[in-house]
């Protein structure tokens, strides 16, 4: 597989990415600070979404149902080099369903997530799942 994106910016103001049909401002300068993601924040955005659209795939294979998932993402940022050091999920998934196997889900997010795997050659991640009933 490959992909393809589009990112341009404007001195002093601000930048977008076009992905497909969508457009993603972020923030370039200390004034988009407060109002626009960051690179840092649309990097562990891409984490979250592998996971959450995994978890959707999975559920499919694994034969359960949920009703939303949800994940709070966080991370420790090193200053030299700069880099995300240490990141931490917790992933919530609504669901009554006694076939949700969280163990095997957890292992299969870890194994198949393409972002997931890409993140964890150059940083720790470790999370939790949580199942909580609706």
């Amino acid at each position: 597989m490959q992909y393809s994106i589009l990112a341009q910016s404007t001195a002093k103001q601000s930048a977008s990415i076009n992905i497909k049909e969508t457009k993603t401002d972020f923030g370039i300068t200390p004034e988009t600070a407060d109002t626009l993601p960051s690179p840092a924040e649309l990097f562990l955005g891409a984490f979250a979404s592998c996971v959450l659209k995994n978890v959707e795939r999975f559920s499919g294979f694994m034969k359960f149902s949920y009703s939303r998932a949800e994940i709070e993402v966080n991370a420790v940022r090193l200053e030299k080099p700069p880099r995300m050091d240490e990141i931490y999920y917790t992933l919530r998934i609504f669901s009554d369903d006694e076939k949700l196997n969280v163990p095997l889900l957890k292992k299969n997010l870890e194994k198949f997530g393409t972002i997931y795997n890409t993140v964890k050659l150059s940083s720790s991640v470790d999370g939790e799942i949580l199942v909580v009933s609706e």
